[in-house]
């Protein structure tokens, strides 16, 4: 099977998943935050850099239960309208 190219918005989404979750790590280091979610640092940086924009749902559910986000907060950030709805408020 194939996998077809992301599209712009869905690279833009992966974007924004990573700066969420940036943003709810905070001063956490890096590789504490990794090894709890059971991820490699590298994994983690790709996430939060938007080099890895379509990460594995298990590791989605691990990171917002280390990071205690909910889950739905998280997936927000996958709506293509997610962007435009946050820049109009």
């Amino acid at each position: 099977m194939v996998r077809l190219p992301l599209t712009p918005a869905q690279l833009e989404a992966g974007r924004r998943l990573g700066r969420a979750l940036r943003t709810a790590r905070g001063e956490r280091e890096l590789v504490e935050v990794a090894e709890t979610a059971g991820i490699s640092p590298e994994t983690l940086r790709k996430i939060e850099s938007g080099r890895l924009p379509t990460p594995a749902f298990g590791t989605v559910v691990a990171l917002s239960r280390t990071l205690d986000i909910p889950l739905e907060e998280l997936a927000e950030n996958w709506n293509p309208t997610a962007e435009a709805a946050r820049s109009a408020s």
